[in-house]
């Protein structure tokens, strides 16, 4: 299979200002000493091959090096060591703006990308009213883009990008800028590109996205590839490792902490110690808790997201009509979904303790525990509903 992108010993660096020698004393030292604590590697030791007509995902922390690595492949960034090299046009949307004169129109802005991307004027000429329509910028086109809204110069740049034909599509983030229909339009694009073989890496926080579009994934973690392979299974590690409980992102924690969340364990219908459950069978959360001092009539309270941060259910004890009359030291409540009827993907569970008035938060964790599910069956979507067919005319 040919290969599309080859990276080698691929590293950044950058210079980090007031961490250089302030002194003539300090520099000397520095330099006999071989140190340079000026310089900061975003991105270090990288190597990879991408084969022609794979969708690559790029998830990581912020400040990883995932924008750096797609900057490196676009050429927008020169290597401080290794190389990157593609074969064939390369075209990229890595930033907000990236590649616009504020002061041209968007017109004069369309022909200037084609120009810096090699395109004849007659080839871009011709591909025009295709990029203003899916766009649709058809009123603003004449106007100067220092005037554009963000989500205006994405669904720009997103046309100029996807309309010139490249043979590798780079992505960063901006796509998140856009609004709900541009976005499912652009995918919808990304489809398209894909049936036709070509190569695609991007980066997103998107994770269902993601794990949905890509062939394969890789995790970069302080400016190294920690690891790649298959989708489900480096978003899986992700979120336990850098986003799931003590990981610092997407989470939140907060309260009184008259009682608190001491501990989470998920179950499968087994009763086994599970984090990843199985669509139609049962799901348990074994929740341990520990109240400081007596509280009356406790609820205890969850809710679910996707990976993308999508709100798909919550509820409470209150609500279900479990009365807990109160709560003092230490205890374990189980929540029981049964049957779970999320789909394939990566969710977070949030959970929380308050008062029967709903005025004193006792203990709240966001996206705090996550956790997979996976679906044996073909039928795509987020819930399984039960339904069935019958025929009522022979």
């Amino acid at each position: 299979m040919t290969t599309a992108i080859e990276a080698r010993n691929l590293g950044k660096w950058y210079r980090v200002r007031g961490m250089g020698a302030p002194t003539l004393f300090g520099a000397v030292s520095q330099r006999l000493r071989r140190q340079d604590p000026g310089k900061f590697w975003a991105l270090r030791n990288v190597s990879f091959d991408i084969p022609q007509g794979k969708t690559i995902g790029v998830i990581g922390p912020n400040g990883s090096g995932k924008s750096s690595l797609l900057g490196l492949t676009a050429g927008t960034i020169t290597p401080s060591e290794g190389y990157v090299r593609a074969q064939g046009r390369i075209s990229s949307l890595l930033e907000l703006g990236a590649g616009f004169h504020p002061d041209l129109t968007g017109r004069e802005n369309v022909f200037l990308n084609a120009a810096l991307l090699g395109i004849p004027r007659e080839d871009i000429q011709r591909r025009f009213s295709h990029i203003v329509e899916f766009a649709g910028l058809d009123e603003f086109i004449d106007m100067p883009v220092k005037h554009y809204s963000s989500g205006m110069y994405v669904r720009l740049g997103f046309a100029v990008a996807v309309e010139v034909n490249p043979d590798i599509l780079l992505i960063d983030e901006v796509l998140a800028v856009g609004d709900i229909a541009f976005q499912l339009k652009c995918l919808d694009r990304i489809r398209e590109f894909q049936r036709k073989g070509k190569t695609l890496l991007f980066v997103s926080h998107a994770l269902q996205t993601v794990e949905e579009f890509c062939d394969e994934v890789f995790l970069i973690h302080h400016g190294q590839l920690a690891e790649r392979g298959n989708p489900s299974d480096m978003i899986l590690k992700y979120i336990r490792t850098y986003m799931g409980e003590g990981g610092g992102l997407f989470t939140q924690e907060y309260g009184t902490r008259e009682a608190e969340i001491t501990g989470v364990t998920f179950r499968d219908e087994t009763g086994a110690e599970n984090a990843v459950l199985a669509t139609g069978k049962p799901m348990w959360v074994d929740i341990g808790y520990v109240a400081h001092q007596r509280i009356e009539k406790p609820v205890f309270g969850y809710s679910i997201k996707t990976g993308n941060g999508f709100y798909i259910f919550g509820s409470n004890t209150q609500l279900a009509g479990h009365s807990i009359p109160f709560i003092e030291g230490e205890g374990l409540l189980r929540l029981k979904i049964d049957p779970l009827t999320l789909m394939h993907g990566n969710f977070f569970l949030s959970l929380s303790i308050h008062s029967w008035d709903h005025t004193r938060q006792f203990h709240r964790r966001e996206d705090w525990y996550p956790f997979a599910v996976r679906n044996a069956s073909q039928e795509p979507g987020l819930f399984q509903l039960r339904s069935a067919w019958e025929n009522l005319f022979e």
